[in-house]
């Protein structure tokens, strides 16, 4: 659901930067707060998967579409709402200024219509809620596949919404809606299968990791862990280098839901723009991009798909672990005592 630049203006884009740039100050605030510096590493590994898992578009049956994993929901089960949200903006950007997918110009809708409601909406309203007696496997299914769905049919219509405010007549607001709202809701039941058994992997090896179950889990039900910090986070590195590096290579040839939305609509998964704001935005990308659309440029190899995996996962593990030094997060320095 990356959004290219045509499909917003200037202005919109501006609006959407201003507000994902607020979040993120305000998310940044809230981490530098809590005080569990075993989450540092655990960001940057769970980022890296979510990059890796974006990269494998699986195929919607009966549509001719397909859908990758948005990863909001994911990572804020595991480090709350603020941490993975800011995950997932490292994540948008290496994808945006080094693989040029997804637009410079609209990356700010895109992390609020991909990050923000995942981690916020996702986990504030439901996930958490539904662990507050405590995890269990049916609750972190049902809470994995009720946030993925909603969440992405929120974004989803976020989509229509920038266009709208855009003013992208080629795109009809009722009509583009009829078209994004169902597929994504089948985007969103497969993610929310994913989401459950990343999670559910997560609850059996080490359950304290999994944010808002309050610690009810391992003391009401005796829950143990299976395997210590190191093996869980050692594991989840070795799927990701295995999903970003093979699986990736299998990924379904459709289009998403967006680019299917806008084939039915407009005959074409891509629109023109033309203006400055436009140009500069193509140009930077154009000279950040090392890996334009996760292959070597000039070259149709499967290897750049591979080293293009494996190199971004490790680029956003770096990037969080650069931030976690540089904003100093998890470091609880600015706790209240009596909290």
């Amino acid at each position: 659901m990356h959004m290219a630049d045509a499909l917003v203006s200037p202005a919109v884009a501006a609006t959407m930067y201003v507000c994902a740039g607020a979040a993120t100050a305000y998310s940044i605030r809230k981490v530098r707060m809590e005080d569990d510096a075993k989450k540092i590493p655990v960001m940057g590994v769970m980022g890296a998967f979510v990059f890796a898992a974006q990269m494998i578009n699986f195929t919607i049956p009966g549509t001719g579409s397909s859908g990758h994993l948005c990863g909001g929901l994911l990572l804020s089960a595991v480090l709350g709402p603020y941490a993975g949200f800011l995950a997932m903006i490292g994540v948008l950007l290496i994808q945006c200024l080094l693989f040029a997918d997804g637009g410079l110009l609209a990356l700010g809708c895109n992390v609020w219509n991909m990050a923000f409601y995942g981690c916020f909406i996702g986990s504030l309203l439901l996930w958490k809620p539904m662990m507050r007696n405590g995890a269990s496997k049916k609750k972190i299914v049902l809470a994995s596949i009720a946030g993925c769905m909603l969440t992405l049919q929120i974004g989803a219509f976020s989509v229509t919404l920038e266009t709208l405010a855009s003013g992208v007549t080629a795109l009809p607001f009722t009509v583009f809606a009829a078209a994004m709202q169902p597929i994504h809701l089948a985007i969103g039941f497969v993610e929310g299968l994913i989401t459950a058994a990343v999670l559910c992997f997560v609850y059996e090896a080490r359950p304290e990791l999994l944010w808002g179950i309050g610690g009810t889990a391992c003391s009401s039900k005796e829950k143990t862990a299976r395997l210590s910090l190191s093996k869980t986070l050692g594991i989840l590195v070795i799927l990701t280098a295995a999903v970003g590096g093979i699986l990736s290579l299998f990924a379904s040839a459709f289009p998403d839901g967006l680019e299917w939305s806008l084939e039915r609509i407009t005959g074409s998964a891509e629109l023109e723009a033309a203006g400055s704001a436009y140009d500069t935005a193509a140009a930077i990308q154009e000279t950040t991009a090392l890996l334009p659309d996760y292959a070597f440029k000039g070259s149709d190899s499967l290897a750049g798909t591979s080293f293009s995996g494996i190199a971004g996962a490790v680029i956003v593990i770096a990037f969080c672990m650069v931030c976690c030094r540089l904003f100093q997060f998890f470091k609880g320095k600015h706790r209240k005592f009596n909290e």
